[in-house]
């Protein structure tokens, strides 16, 4: 199991790194959107800050998910994001379902797998 965690951060981090790489220096077009999707980001991108953010938090968490320095950290930061790239695709563009599947059920295994990190949290006090 430790060498499928190993796997399963490392690809992980390195999705995240590239897609914000990806953003920041525009090296690989968008392609065209329609509909909701289309409205969906132009909200995003209106906003004129919301992209950079997470793109610039999963800059960060990809880093931590690469090298194995805070990874139960960066999995509670990454969470909500993996949560809305999963419903995004889910509802509103399809065809990206099987990397948003990969990327839902990686940060499941990698917090299953980090689990007693996680105790604390959940503990009511």
């Amino acid at each position: 199991m430790k060498i499928a965690v190993i796997i399963v951060r490392v690809l992980m981090g390195l999705l995240f790194l590239f897609s914000s790489v990806s953003y920041f220096f525009n090296l690989i077009p968008v392609p065209p959107l329609e509909g909701n999707m289309k409205t969906f980001s132009e909200g995003l991108a209106a906003s004129g800050y919301l992209m950079t953010l997470i793109k610039g938090t999963e800059l960060i968490c990809s880093l931590a998910l690469i090298s194995g320095f805070f990874v139960p950290l960066a999995l509670v930061v990454l969470f909500p994001i993996i949560v809305n790239i999963f419903f995004v695709h889910l509802l509103l563009a399809p065809d990206g379902m099987p990397v948003a599947i990969f990327v839902l059920a990686g940060a499941l295994f990698l917090a299953y797998a980090k689990r007693d990190h996680y105790k604390p949290l959940l503990t009511a006090k």
